[in-house]
Formats: C-alpha cells, structure tokens, sequence
C-alpha cells in the first residue's frame, strides 16, 4: 500500500480512498451502534470460562473497537475477551494504540485485502488453537473494499471475512453513500477505477446478504433498524 494513497486529498479530510477519516467518531458515535447490537443472539454461544476471541475490521481509531469490548465483558458478561482491532492506515493504528488503555485489546496495521496479511491472521488463530473467531465485526468498510477493488474483490472479502466467522456483523453501505464518495474525491482530483465496472450497484446491500447467505456458510439471525446514517447492520452465525 503506498502511503500517500491513504492520505486526504487537497486538504479535504472527506476525500479518503479507503475511508480512513481522520476524525470519524466525530462524527458517528460508537455508543449509537453498540445501542443497536441485539442482547439475545449470543446466549448459546457463550459458555462459562471460555475465552471470547473478536476480530474488528476497519476499526480507525479504535474508539467502537473499546466499545464493542465493553458490551461483551459489561453487558453480556464474558469474562474472559479479547478484541483485535485491525486497519489498513498505520496513523490511525498509532492513534489507536497511543489511546488504549486495556490488555485484553490489541491494535494492528493489516490489510484485509492483501493475501499475505490476511495469512497472518490465518496464522494467529493456529497458533492460538483457535478455528475461527467467536466474533468478526465490519462495520461500514464494504463501500470502500467494492470501490477500490470490484465486484470480485467484494465477494472474495466477504467470503474469506466468513471463513473466519463464528459470528460475523456487517454494516453495508447503500449505493447513495457510493455516489457521494465518487463525488468527494473527483472533486479531490481522484476516479475510483473500479466504479464504472461495478455490476452490483442499486440493491448493493440485498447483494450483500444475498452473497453471504448463498456462498459463505451463514445463516441470518437478525438485522438492526437503519442507523442515523440509513444503513442496516446485519447479524449472521455460521451453520451448525
């Protein structure tokens, strides 16, 4: 990943190609998305003395990473949890890092999208004799995955995110959210090349689930109300 591409462009902090903003707790608070989170699709899975393990991809600065480890110690009472938070900016892993104030939350700098980093995450759950994670958290990053690297490179995410699912959590963004990120950055200079190939376009969140639910093993539990932002988040387990 070249370093000047995760950078804002011509002084916008909203003209990001990855959606690495600078600022985004700013503007869209975690304590709003821990509030949607359901209490009751998690009993079954939950057993006394056994260690919860929860991946969040795209976590910026960490801030709903900490809080998704306080509603699954505080609220649901797994006493026993460790959060991975993981992002493609290294300047916010670092912000994230410098904040954190748990040992059982760790930050690192990973590219989902690139296959050696996602072998090393392959490799943690080895050598911590583990299948999958309990929990995998995406929380409004499949814009940024469709846009930078296709329609392929959406159903080679979600495929390989469920692979390492338990539990997976997904917060799609609607197409509107697509035109207005085209439109911030080609004011900024910058065409997303894979825009114009995109076939998934209008119904891209149907798609989404759709994709998981016929291809990745999944079963759907539940979906949230839309956020403040008119999206959903969509709740899926893996098949017994």
């Amino acid at each position: 990943m070249v370093e000047e591409n995760l950078s804002f462009r011509n002084g916008n902090p909203g003209a990001v190609q990855f959606g690495n903003f600078i600022n985004y707790y700013q503007f869209n608070s975690p304590e709003k998305r821990i509030s949607l989170l359901p209490k009751d699709i998690w009993s079954e899975s939950i057993e006394e003395n056994r260690k919860w393990e929860i991946l969040d991809i795209g976590c910026n600065t960490g801030d709903l990473t900490v809080a998704l480890y306080d509603f699954f110690t505080n609220i649901l009472g797994i006493t026993d949890c460790k959060v991975i938070g993981i992002d493609i900016d290294p300047q916010l892993i670092q912000r994230a890092i410098e904040k954190n104030k748990s040992n059982n939350i760790s930050f690192n700098c990973v590219d989902i999208m690139d296959s050696m980093n996602y072998q090393t995450i392959i490799k943690y759950l080895k050598d911590n004799d583990l299948e999958r994670f309990d929990l995998v958290t995406c929380f409004s990053i499949t814009m940024w995955i469709h846009l930078n690297h296709g329609d392929l490179g959406l159903k080679s995410f979600l495929n390989n995110v469920s692979k390492i699912s338990n539990f997976l959590i997904i917060e799609p963004q609607p197409w509107k959210c697509y035109k207005a990120a085209v439109k911030r950055m080609k004011l900024s200079d910058y065409i997303f090349p894979e825009f114009k190939k995109l076939a998934i376009q209008q119904n891209v969140e149907d798609e989404i689930e759709k994709i998981i639910l016929d291809e990745c093993n999944l079963v759907k539990l539940k979906e949230s109300q839309k956020t403040d932002w008119g999206r959903k988040i969509l709740f899926f387990k893996r098949k017994n």
